[in-house]
C-alpha cells in the first residue's frame, strides 16, 4: 500500500484503500439467499456413518417428516450390516444430536432410500417440486462431503432432464429428469439436500459426474410415490416386460398417421419374458401402450407401474410396413 506525506498527515490513494467487511454491513443479495437457505436446511441434514460389507461408509440424509423419517441415496445404505436388533448406522446432526437409524426401505432403481431414526430428530426440511426448476436457477447443496458435517456449496442448475442409469441385480433402469448442477459435490454429499432459494428440497444429491459437475435425483410427483411405497411396503413394485429399446424417428407416413415424430425400436426382447411370450420381436417399432404415445424408452418405463402387474396391456407396433396390436401381460420385476 502506497502513501504520501502531506502536512504531517498520511494520505491514502483511493485506488489503494481497503474496505474490510464489518459485521454490521449488509450482505449482498446472493450471499443473503445462500446464508438463509443454509440456515434453514443445515439442521435437517444428517451425516451418516454406516457399516457395510466393504467396511465403514459415509453419506448424508435429509429429515423429511416430523416423526424421524430420513431420505437418502440407496447406494449410501447398500449392503448395510445389522441384525439382532442392532441399528445399521448412526445419523449425526449439526446441533450435536446423534441418532441410530434403521433402513425402512430402499429402491436401487431410483437410487432412493428411506431411513427411520431411533429417537427425536431436528426439524424436517420442506420438500419442493423439481418440475418448476429452470436452467440457471440458484441452488444450494447441503451435505457432509469427506465427513465435514454441515457443508454448504452453491451454484446453478446447469441442465435439466438428464438421465442416470441404475441397476439392481440383473434389472437396469434409467432415472429420468435428473438435475445437473455446478454446485460442488464430493464423496459424502450423496443423500444430501439440493435446495432452492426458498429453502425447499428439490433434489437428493446422488453422484459426482466430474469436476464441477454434480447430479441430483429430482423431488417430484414420481419421487413422492416412491417414498410413499418405501414407507408403507419397504420396496417399490414395478411391472416387467423384458425389452430394451432406443428412440428412433418414425417413417414419414407413420409419423403423419400417428401424429408423433419418434417411437421406440426394440433392440432386445428377453427370451421367456412377457414380451417374448406375447410375440414381440427385435426390430419392432413401439408406437403406443394402451393408446398412450411411446416416444422414448422412458415413456414405456413410466407406464410399467404396479398397476400394470398382471393386467393385459395393448402395445401398438409398426412391423414390416403394418400396424400390429400385441397384448402383453407384464409381471412383477424381481431385482434379486
Amino acid at each position: 500500500m502506497h502513501a504520501r506525506m502531506r502536512s504531517g498527515r498520511v494520505r491514502m490513494h483511493a485506488s489503494d484503500e481497503e474496505y474490510p467487511h464489518r459485521p454490521d454491513e449488509p450482505l449482498d443479495a446472493y450471499s443473503t439467499i445462500v446464508t438463509q437457505v443454509a440456515a434453514a436446511l443445515t439442521p435437517s441434514v444428517a451425516s451418516l456413518r454406516v457399516r457395510t460389507r466393504r467396511g465403514a461408509g459415509a453419506g448424508s440424509a435429509v429429515v423429511f417428516t416430523d416423526d424421524g423419517f430420513l431420505l437418502t441415496s440407496a447406494h449410501v445404505v447398500e449392503g448395510l450390516l445389522g441384525g439382532g436388533g442392532a441399528a445399521v448406522g448412526l445419523a449425526q446432526f449439526a446441533d450435536g444430536t446423534e441418532r441410530e437409524f434403521d433402513v425402512v426401505g430402499a429402491d436401487p432403481l431410483s437410487d432412493l432410500a428411506v431411513l427411520r431414526a431411533r429417537g427425536a430428530t431436528p426439524r424436517a426440511a420442506v420438500l419442493g417440486d423439481a418440475a418448476g426448476l429452470r436452467v440457471g436457477q440458484l441452488v444450494v447443496a447441503v451435505g457432509n462431503p469427506l465427513g465435514l458435517t454441515g457443508s454448504v456449496t452453491a451454484g446453478v442448475v446447469s441442465a435439466l432432464g438428464r438421465s442416470l442409469p441404475t441397476r439392481a441385480g440383473s434389472a437396469v433402469r434409467v432415472v429420468d429428469e435428473v438435475i445437473q448442477t455446478d454446485a460442488a459435490l464430493n464423496p459424502g454429499n450423496s443423500g444430501g439436500a439440493l435446495g432452492t432459494a426458498d429453502a425447499r428440497v428439490v433434489g437428493i444429491n446422488t453422484a459426482v459426474a466430474g469436476v464441477g459437475l454434480g447430479l441430483a435425483i429430482p423431488v417430484n410427483a414420481a419421487t413422492r410415490k416412491i417414498l410413499a411405497a418405501l414407507m408403507r411396503y419397504g420396496r417399490v413394485r414395478r411391472a416387467y416386460l423384458g425389452v430394451a429399446g432406443v428412440r428412433v424417428p418414425l417413417p414419414p407416413a407413420v409419423a403423419e398417421r400417428t401424429g408423433q415424430s419418434h417411437g421406440v425400436r426394440l433392440a432386445e426382447v428377453v427370451v421367456d419374458s412377457p414380451a417374448g411370450g406375447a410375440g414381440l420381436f427385435t426390430g419392432d417399432l413401439v408406437l403406443s401402450m394402451d393408446r398412450a404415445p411411446i416416444v422414448t424408452p422412458s415413456d414405456l418405463q413410466r407406464l410399467l407401474t404396479e398397476a400394470t402387474i398382471g393386467r393385459a396391456v395393448e402395445l401398438t407396433v409398426w412391423r414390416r410396413g403394418a400396424m400390429v396390436d400385441v397384448i402383453v401381460v407384464p409381471r412383477e420385476l424381481v431385482t434379486t
